[in-house]
């Protein structure tokens, strides 16, 4: 398995790359590609279709390449703790699922809540199948204690990390995806930065805090504990928070929203105190959810590589049952920045 394609050189084009294109999000690419009767429009479709095109990209679905009977046909679990609450796990099984094919291998998806009794049951039900390994996703990148019975089949984690790192697993990059951020918005010439973080005590919030305070310590501008507030990844705390820091006798002329959905309640108040978006404070936010393309301005964000992870997830687990060992054992994907209107060009505020 060639280390280019998970370090930034590209054999192929993307799901990423296609949204990229369209201006829309990863999971607005899968629903179009996979023909799923979602409520798209039918510009939003064609956009996507064309941009897939012109890029060359195809969804695999190689069925004819699998196994006549299924039941000898070989198959991954994917266990994810939670896929309701939010989009990111059910397109980590989508990016694994459609991997898995091209090796004419299945991926069957099982919830478990987080509990162990639940995933021992769904392992010792799928026992007798050709079961070659698990892969276990989690909503929030976190650190999980797998129950024993896991042990018994090759395991790659998604989103999440044990507490020895001794299992491979593949996880976003939130420190590079803050500094990121941060330094966008400095090249566009901001000074007085703010951050909107998440829930304390999530390795997301955590990560995405120190890439904010590297960039600045590497842009020269001094870190103001004034200008970080606490937020629960909510609109509600994008919005009170915004308007403590509005409040401030210095007040920003940038936000760092930690998720998009916080950037909603920020652009609500800084409408209520008559600020324009861009011009009086620039706002990023991070996640690219669906609505990021339809705020007004459109939000600049960063992408979740939630597809992407399945996708190396599932490549990491085939590797290693082929006998394969999977280097570095920790794998951190890029977030990539989507380029909307809600910060203006270097170029523009010069």
């Amino acid at each position: 398995m060639s280390q280019k394609k998970h370090y930034g050189g590209k054999n192929r084009p993307t799901m990423m790359d296609v949204a990229s294109m369209a201006g829309v999000s990863q999971a607005t690419v899968s629903l179009v590609l996979n023909g799923s009767p979602a409520k798209l429009t039918e510009s939003t479709r064609q956009r996507v279709i064309d941009s897939a095109n012109k890029l060359g990209y195809q969804l695999v679905r190689r069925e004819n390449q699998v196994a006549p009977s299924n039941k000898s046909r070989s198959v991954i679990i994917f266990i994810a703790d939670e896929i309701s609450t939010d989009p990111w796990m059910a397109l980590a099984f989508e990016g694994a699922h459609n991997k898995a094919l091209e090796y004419g291998i299945n991926v069957c998806l099982a919830v478990s809540h987080g509990n162990a009794n639940i995933e021992a049951s769904i392992v010792n039900q799928l026992a007798d199948s050709n079961v070659i390994g698990i892969i276990y996703g989690t909503i929030l990148t976190r650190l999980v204690e797998l129950p024993p019975i896991l042990s018994k089949k090759p395991t790659v984690l998604v989103n999440c990390y044990d507490s020895t790192r001794t299992l491979p697993s593949v996880l976003p990059g939130d420190l590079l995806g803050g500094r990121a951020a941060t330094e966008r918005l400095i090249q566009a010439g901001r000074k007085r930065i703010a951050i909107i973080n998440g829930q304390k005590g999530v390795d997301a919030s955590r990560d995405r805090l120190k890439g904010y305070r590297q960039a600045l310590s590497s842009n020269d501008i001094p870190f103001d504990p004034a200008l970080v507030r606490p937020g629960n990844w909510e609109p509600s705390t994008g919005y009170s928070m915004t308007h403590e820091l509005m409040a401030l006798d210095n007040p920003p002329d940038a936000i760092f929203c930690a998720n998009d959905l916080m950037a909603l309640g920020c652009f609500d108040a800084l409408r209520e105190l008559g600020k324009s978006i861009p011009d009086d404070v620039a706002v990023i936010g991070f996640d690219d959810r669906e609505i990021a393309q339809h705020t007004h301005p459109a939000l600049t964000t960063l992408i979740l590589p939630h597809y992407e992870m399945g996708e190396i997830g599932a490549e990491l687990l085939i590797d290693s049952v082929g006998g394969l060992l999977a280097t570095p054992n920790q794998i951190k994907v890029e977030c990539l920045m989507v380029e909307r209107d809600s910060v203006e060009k270097p170029e523009e505020k010069a």
